[in-house]
């Protein structure tokens, strides 16, 4: 109910708009559930302005103010409204979180049960056991004996086959000699002294071919061949049994020398 005088206007039912809003905005900020009472406040609110407009309100003034309250009045109920959509929604969304939760709690409760009875070892009786511990040998006596036995064994068998590759002969290695045996002079028989240069016989030594080579004023010397087993034959005792045929040979040169 609004009174016009001359230079004011009194707005009586103010406070009822003002609680309205107030507690409106506590239910908004501070929580709670009352958004049904709330919304019946402010359509009691809403009454009670259009009832005093339609009695009262007549003055220009008054009539600016009442409308302006009923503008604000109309917000709070789309806020109203929204709210409680929201407060829905939200409890929803609240029960299917909830609802998956423990289904996941109980699936969980599940797969470690079945683990753990997977993983949980056979007990053996206690007799087993006691059994198993006697045959454990905690100074390892018996498996010394087979170490040390084991290891006699082994260097045996080694030592044998050490003794049978010694004992394998292995490839004889051989070197061929070319060699140039000089005569005194031109009138030396050259037939006897090669005859007389193969009657030379050694362990290893194989005389080959032979031929007469010119050496200077119409002197020839023989080059022969021989092979000999480099460990039975020395090339210079062979060379000093040569020259030991001094009716024929003047000096012995080895002209060539090379390993087969």
């Amino acid at each position: 109910m609004a009174i016009e005088y001359s230079h004011e206007n009194i707005w009586f039912d103010k406070w009822r708009v003002d609680d309205a809003e107030r507690e409106f905005y506590e239910r908004k900020y501070l929580g709670g559930s009352g958004l049904g009472t709330l919304a019946n406040q402010i359509a009691k609110a809403r009454q009670e302005i259009q009832n005093s407009l339609a009695s009262g309100g007549r003055g220009a003034s008054g009539g600016g103010a009442s409308a302006d309250v009923l503008n604000r009045i109309t917000k709070l109920e789309d806020d109203n409204s929204y709210l409680t959509k929201r407060v829905a929604a939200l409890e929803q969304t609240i029960i299917n979180l909830t609802n998956q939760i423990d289904s996941l709690n109980v699936s969980g409760a599940k797969t470690t049960t079945t683990s753990v009875s997977q993983k949980q070892p056979e007990k053996k009786p206690v007799a087993e056991e006691e059994d198993e511990d006697d045959d454990i040998d905690l100074f390892g006596s018996d498996d010394e004996e087979e170490d040390a036995e084991a290891a006699r064994i082994r260097e045996e068998r080694l030592k044998a086959y050490a003794e049978k590759k010694s004992k394998k002969p292995g490839p004889i290695a051989k070197s061929s000699v070319l060699l140039d045996c000089k005569p005194w002079d031109d009138e030396t028989d050259m037939k006897a002294m090669e005859n007389e240069v193969r009657k030379i016989e050694m362990d290893g030594l194989l005389w080959g071919a032979a031929k007469l080579n010119p050496l200077a004023f119409g002197i020839n010397k023989l080059s022969i061949l021989c092979t000999v087993e480099d460990e039975k034959v020395s090339i210079d005792d062979l060379c000093e049994k040569i020259q030991e045929i001094e009716d024929y040979v003047q000096s012995v040169d080895i002209a060539a020398f090379n390993k087969i």
